[in-house]
Protein backbone atom coordinates (compact mmCIF):
# COMPACT_ATOMS: atom_id res chain seq x y z
CA UNK A 1 0.00 0.00 0.00
CA UNK A 2 1.47 3.21 -0.79
CA UNK A 3 1.95 6.20 1.17
CA UNK A 4 -0.02 8.25 -0.94
CA UNK A 5 -3.33 6.20 -0.77
CA UNK A 6 -2.74 5.82 3.32
CA UNK A 7 -2.55 9.74 2.96
CA UNK A 8 -5.82 9.71 1.22
CA UNK A 9 -7.93 6.95 3.58
CA UNK A 10 -6.59 9.01 6.52
CA UNK A 11 -7.59 12.15 5.17
CA UNK A 12 -11.11 10.80 4.24
CA UNK A 13 -11.33 9.42 7.80
CA UNK A 14 -10.61 12.78 9.46
CA UNK A 15 -13.37 14.46 6.92
CA UNK A 16 -15.91 11.85 7.96
CA UNK A 17 -15.04 12.51 11.51
CA UNK A 18 -15.52 16.23 11.24
CA UNK A 19 -18.43 16.30 9.10
CA UNK A 20 -20.39 13.71 10.65
CA UNK A 21 -20.02 15.52 13.89
CA UNK A 22 -20.95 18.59 12.11
CA UNK A 23 -24.02 16.33 11.00
CA UNK A 24 -25.17 14.85 14.47
CA UNK A 25 -24.86 18.31 15.50
CA UNK A 26 -27.50 19.53 13.16
CA UNK A 27 -29.59 16.78 14.00
CA UNK A 28 -29.66 17.18 17.64
CA UNK A 29 -28.04 13.82 17.95
CA UNK A 30 -24.55 15.55 19.58
CA UNK A 31 -24.08 18.60 21.97
CA UNK A 32 -22.05 21.23 20.80
CA UNK A 33 -20.35 21.88 24.26
CA UNK A 34 -19.92 18.43 25.16
CA UNK A 35 -16.95 16.20 24.94
CA UNK A 36 -17.74 14.22 21.85
CA UNK A 37 -18.59 16.66 19.53
CA UNK A 38 -15.19 18.33 20.31
CA UNK A 39 -12.77 14.98 20.28
CA UNK A 40 -14.60 14.06 17.19
CA UNK A 41 -13.68 17.40 15.48
CA UNK A 42 -10.14 17.06 17.55
CA UNK A 43 -9.06 13.74 15.86
CA UNK A 44 -10.74 14.83 12.60
CA UNK A 45 -8.85 17.64 12.26
CA UNK A 46 -5.56 16.02 13.62
CA UNK A 47 -6.77 13.01 10.35
CA UNK A 48 -6.68 15.67 7.82
CA UNK A 49 -3.64 17.17 9.01
CA UNK A 50 -1.88 14.01 8.98
CA UNK A 51 -3.04 13.65 5.82
CA UNK A 52 -1.63 16.68 4.43
CA UNK A 53 2.01 15.93 5.42
CA UNK A 54 2.22 13.94 2.61
CA UNK A 55 -0.25 16.11 0.33
CA UNK A 56 0.00 19.81 1.65
CA UNK A 57 -1.90 22.25 0.57
CA UNK A 58 -1.58 25.53 2.98
CA UNK A 59 -4.91 26.50 3.35
CA UNK A 60 -6.16 23.41 3.86
CA UNK A 61 -3.12 23.10 6.94
CA UNK A 62 -3.56 26.51 8.33
CA UNK A 63 -7.55 26.06 8.77
CA UNK A 64 -6.46 22.29 10.34
CA UNK A 65 -4.89 24.12 12.85
CA UNK A 66 -7.51 26.33 13.72
CA UNK A 67 -9.85 23.49 14.19
CA UNK A 68 -7.56 22.07 16.73
CA UNK A 69 -7.48 24.97 18.37
CA UNK A 70 -10.86 25.48 18.81
CA UNK A 71 -11.41 21.92 19.65
CA UNK A 72 -9.12 22.12 22.29
CA UNK A 73 -10.23 24.99 23.62
CA UNK A 74 -13.75 23.17 23.48
CA UNK A 75 -12.35 20.72 25.80
CA UNK A 76 -10.84 22.76 28.36
CA UNK A 77 -14.35 24.28 28.49
CA UNK A 78 -15.72 20.76 29.20
CA UNK A 79 -13.22 19.54 31.48
CA UNK A 80 -13.56 22.84 33.27
CA UNK A 81 -17.59 22.79 33.87
CA UNK A 82 -17.13 19.42 34.81
CA UNK A 83 -14.50 20.35 37.76
CA UNK A 84 -16.94 23.28 38.38
CA UNK A 85 -20.10 21.05 39.10
CA UNK A 86 -18.25 18.65 41.22
CA UNK A 87 -16.87 21.12 43.52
Amino acid sequence: MSLSLIANVVGMLGTTMVVGAYFLLQMDKMDAKGLAYNLWNLVGALLLLLSLLVHFNLASFVIELFWIAASLVGLWQVFKRRRATEE
